[in-house]
């Protein structure tokens, strides 16, 4: 299966496996592979519950206790002889009555420094006196796991009352459904699995694809799509020259949003006939355009903006594992449409053909495949990917129920994954207590100010409850449908 080639195995010393290389990596100054989270709480956090609830939750995963080691044979997992926890589980806290600007400004400081590569590659920094509570910036590298991966196991620390532990419920709706490529991810498995071992059959581990005839057809019959959606990705033009891309430097800024509520943007999503990914998208196009048209930036009616979308393809038996498992797709923002409710139906017609594509599975495929080779390699495709992209996005269902970390109640929960090549902006959606958390990262040299682009995400939710409210008692308001409310422009 093609789970045996990409996922890794649970021994220490073993070879890391080739999805994770690659995003090990992809490690650059000025695009460090680091998931990143923000926690706030509304109590204070005890330092010394945090390491122990980190030490009896968090180790138990003995992958935490490794770091990657690359050799010339290729990079390993090995177990760190000198661990010490003080030196991944850190107490600070900021000056005088800080506030959330400041906590920003702390956490981008955190997304610029690169982890120590001679240690298990993961801290947690606990941010004592913030607003009366705490705060906790996690920084995890990508190698470890994906971000749905790492998402379950920063759960897994928590528990749903002070003191009480089970496992905290998830929250499938605020985002595509987690498994969302998962129908048409079956009918193609075979073709896949003989894809990727037709390529390490170069290296002695091929497929007998004579004595099973049937894979051989199935690959057949799936080449063509396959190659097609190949050519596709090949000859995409580059992204459009916005201030969004250009050359990145070595310093980030990160912003987050007030939170938004949940029910209101399902009814929104009920209403207009659309998914609640479709209606955050939307919004995050409205929020790209309303800052580009702010600055004076030329805005023309067929301007995109392109975002990358990991699309999680890790089976549900697999769902509390570590590493990679996941596939991504190319979804061009309609920034250039002015009408929300126009922009906000382009954006469903384009998610309803990413869903019908092969490029999760292609890019899981040539991730995997592309970390087992030289890194010659992979580097000029990775960048030649990044050059078509100017973001990445995700979009992440959290627990519907609030929760607690060591006793402290989680208020806000935010996470990022990296951008990487010449990428230089990433947003995050993620679902948590009934509402949605909107936060930004950017390269400093392109966005100096990310704080202006989050805080308008709530606008523009705010252009579609308005259309909603406009609609016929009793209609649903299609937006693929001519026949809208007026007033919308």
């Amino acid at each position: 299966m093609i789970l045996d080639f990409l996922m890794p195995k649970k021994k220490a010393g073993e070879r890391i496996s080739g999805i994770d290389t690659a995003w090990l990596r992809m490690e650059r100054p000025t695009n460090l592979m680091m998931i990143t989270g923000v926690m706030v709480f509304a109590e204070p956090l005890d330092y010394r519950r945090l390491r122990d609830v980190v030490e009896t939750r968090f180790l138990k995963f003995s992958r935490f206790g490794q770091r990657p080691v690359q050799r010339p044979t290729g990079a390993y997992w090995e177990s760190d002889p000198h661990f010490d926890i003080a030196r991944h589980v850190l107490r600070t806290a900021l000056p005088g009555e800080a506030d959330k600007a400041e906590l920003q400004h702390l956490a981008s400081d955190l997304m610029s420094a690169p982890l120590d590569f001679s240690k298990p590659l993961w801290q947690f920094h606990l941010v004592e006196g913030y607003r009366g509570g705490s705060a906790l910036i996690l920084r995890i590298h990508h190698c470890y796991a994906d971000g749905i991966a790492l998402i379950q196991v920063l759960l897994s620390l928590t528990d749903p009352a002070p003191g009480a532990a089970s496992a905290p419920e998830m929250d499938g709706d605020p985002v595509e459904d987690a498994g969302l490529f998962r129908r048409f991810f079956d009918p193609v498995d075979k073709a896949v699995n003989a894809t990727l071992k037709l390529g390490r059959g170069l290296v002695g581990e091929g497929v007998d694809l004579v004595r099973h005839p049937d894979h051989a057809l199935d690959f057949v019959r799936s080449g063509a799509r396959l190659a097609a959606e190949i050519a596709r990705l090949a000859l995409m033009s580059d992204d459009s020259r916005t201030r969004f891309k250009g050359a990145l430097g070595v310093s980030k800024r990160v912003a987050w949003a007030e939170p938004l509520h949940l029910p209101e943007i399902k009814a929104i999503g009920r209403a207009l006939a659309c998914s609640v990914n479709d209606v955050l998208l939307g919004a995050v196009a409205g929020a790209l355009r309303d800052y580009l048209v702010e600055r004076g930036d030329p805005v023309a009616e067929d301007l995109q903006v392109r975002a990358v979308i990991p699309v999680n393809l890790r089976p549900p038996d697999q769902a509390a594992g570590l590493g990679n498992f996941f596939g991504l797709v190319f979804l061009a923002l309609p920034v250039g449409v002015a009408d929300p409710l126009e922009r906000l139906r382009e954006v469903r017609r384009r998610m309803d053909e990413l869903k019908a594509s092969y490029q999760p599975i292609l890019a899981l495929g040539l991730l995997g495949t592309l970390g087992l080779g030289p890194n010659l390699m992979q580097q000029p495709l990775l960048d030649m990917l990044s050059r078509k992209a100017s973001a990445v996005m995700t979009n992440v269902p959290g627990p519907r129920q609030p929760l607690f970390l060591g006793g402290a109640r989680i208020a806000e929960m935010m996470f990022w994954v990296p951008q990487s090549g010449e990428i230089g902006l990433g947003v995050s959606i993620l679902s948590y207590n009934d509402r949605v958390h909107f936060g930004l990262v950017a390269d400093r040299k392109l966005i100096a100010d990310p704080e202006a682009i989050v805080e308008r995400f709530p606008g523009e939710l705010e252009k579609l409850l308005l259309v909603t409210l406009m609609s016929p008692w009793g209609d649903e308001v299609d937006p693929g449908r001519p026949d809208r409310p007026s007033g919308t422009g």
